[in-house]
């Protein structure tokens, strides 16, 4: 029978990324002996947990890389899994720790993606889907979603900058058919992104010094203190504007937001556990010193205007310690768990791979064999395999990626 065993997982140094004590991902890293020591200089963006091939964890005991193990140990994964996805894990947990704004972007569909890969193999490398879902470990801002139209049309009609930039007769006609507003929507963002660099960057400058005359509530009312802050780190940058376009969202910890296909979405600030498909799909739409592939994002852009709150995503009770979160997708769900201090827990049983890693306190595994749990430890479980878990003075806190079938 095969047993649970520790990874050993790698950090990615991203330019976003929380700079030294600051961040989760330096924490967690060092308190599970991913890394030797924490440089108060240096940047820490994520942690990855998994087998995809960029940077695969490693069985700790042995160093082999989790890739490999699996294809020796296939039966780990269980049945249902490899029926759907081969013999290989179809999913990529991370500790993401953010400092400043990534890209706004969105994932193409599967189907959008394999067409994409046929016809620009140099720009999408792979041919799957990269559904995403982050659940906050800290207070957490995102963008997510087209706003509802009512607000997008506030925001048109009170900043004289978008109708410089988009033009007052399709504003009119956005404000007038409402008919036909997720088609007007598209050739509005489409004119926003594909303005000439000059006349965006003069309006946002203008814009900027509107911004500094209002009042406190007007400021609050025309998000500031965002704007601003996204102009410090993508000066003129066109993504600027897109905060009015869509949905700013505000996380406590424990809640989520899914990013399905099609979805524009950009995370600014905080620190989650996010968990994907394993792709590296992306198309940009501002925020980024990277290419814009204007034509493809307002191609398979979901344009659909839904209210903040409609962007949460619930997870379900399991039992008094597990809440689970399952996405419109096969390709993973996470179940964030936290037993209470002096306690012993059985955690529930899998029929597919899982892997874990605990965020806070400790306990140790005495079934099947004994590992200790301790901050920032990470573990694949096997398919079918029985925990029980021995939880001391100290309440424990984890996460656990498997695939959702």
């Amino acid at each position: 029978m095969l047993e649970v065993f520790e990874l050993q997982c790698f950090i990615q140094n991203y330019l976003w990324g929380k700079k030294g004590f600051a961040s989760e991902v330096s924490r967690l890293s060092l308190a599970g002996q991913h890394i030797d020591s924490i440089d108060e200089k240096q940047l820490y963006a994520e942690l990855w947990m998994g087998a995809l091939h960029k940077s695969p964890s490693l069985v700790k005991s042995s160093g082999q890389k989790l890739s490999d193990w699996i294809k020796s140990n296939n039966e780990a994964l269980g049945e249902k899994s490899r029926l759907q996805f081969g013999d290989e894990l179809p999913f990529l947990m991370k500790v993401l720790s953010i400092n400043s704004a990534l890209s706004i972007q969105v994932h193409p569909s599967k189907d959008y993606a394999e067409e994409l890969h046929k016809q620009y193999p140099e720009l999408y490398q792979d041919s799957n889907h990269k559904p995403e879902m982050a659940i906050a470990l800290s207070h957490f801002e995102g963008l997510c979603g087209f706003r509802p139209y009512s607000e997008i049309r506030f925001f048109l009609e009170e900043i004289p900058e978008l109708q410089i930039i988009v033009g007052y007769d399709l504003i009119e006609q956005f404000k007038k058919d409402t008919t036909n507003s997720q088609y007007l929507l598209k050739d509005i963002f489409y004119k926003l992104m594909t303005s000439e660099k000059g006349i965006i960057s003069q309006n946002i400058s203008s814009h900027k010094k509107k911004l500094q005359s209002l009042c406190d509530e007007k400021k609050n009312v025309f998000l500031a203190k965002l704007f601003n802050q996204l102009d410090c780190w993508f000066p003129n940058d066109v993504g600027c504007f897109c905060i009015y376009f869509l949905n700013y969202i505000q996380l406590s910890p424990g809640q989520a937001i899914y990013l399905g296909a099609n979805e524009p979405h950009a995370y600014i600030y905080g620190d989650c556990i996010e968990c994907m498909a394993c792709s590296d799909n992306v198309v940009r739409a501002g925020l980024t010193p990277k290419y814009i592939d204007v034509k493809t994002l307002c191609r398979v852009l979901n344009f659909n205007g839904a209210p903040a709150e409609s962007k949460l995503f619930s997870g379900v009770q399991e039992n008094s310690y597990t809440t689970v979160f399952r996405p419109p997708v096969p390709d993973f769900a996470v179940a964030c768990i936290k037993v209470p201090a002096d306690n012993i827990y059985e955690l529930l049983k899998r029929d597919v791979a899982s892997i874990i890693i605990v965020v806070h306190g400790q306990g140790k595994i005495t079934a099947p064999q004994d590992l200790i749990l301790s901050t920032g430890k990470v573990f694949m479980i096997p398919a079918n395999v029985i925990i029980q878990i021995h939880v001391g003075f100290e309440s424990l806190e984890l996460y656990q990626a498997f695939v959702n079938l």
